[in-house]
């Protein structure tokens, strides 16, 4: 970008301190934006998650398109591997201290393997399609 057109906003931003330490980028850039486009700019930061305009500004301006992606089905993912975790443990004590594992036991573990990798199977699904647009 040549120099006539990256004007910072401010020189004094050339130098701020930020929680004591020099600032990591030191030159700013000015834009001009119509009300309706000032107006969509906090929308569209919603729909991707972002609460810092100079963080969004950054990620659009190098790198075009950001994706928001929805880590609930990943905690419900990690809470199932967690349970299933859990009750392997339960059942490994018991065979040591017992020497036995009941059926029901098994069973239940199996279900448990059942219901993490369902919920995984699709996640990956998803995210598949995401990568092939």
């Amino acid at each position: 970008m040549s120099g006539q057109n990256s004007m910072p906003c401010s020189p004094e931003n050339q130098s701020t301190l930020v929680a004591g330490k020099k600032r990591i980028r030191s030159t700013s850039v000015c834009v001009w934006l119509s009300p309706d486009e000032q107006a969509k700019i906090p929308e569209r930061m919603a729909d991707v998650g972002i609460r810092n305009l100079s963080a969004y500004m950054r990620k659009m301006a190098l790198n075009g398109y950001m994706l928001h992606v929805d880590l609930a089905p990943v905690k419900e993912i990690v809470s199932l591997q967690r349970r299933c975790a859990n009750n392997l443990n339960q059942i490994a004590v018991r065979v040591n201290t017992c020497g036995g594992v009941y059926p029901e036991e098994i069973k239940a573990l199996q279900k448990d393997y059942e219901d993490l990798w369902r919920p995984l199977s699709e996640l990956l699904e998803k995210l598949s399609e995401v990568v092939a647009l």
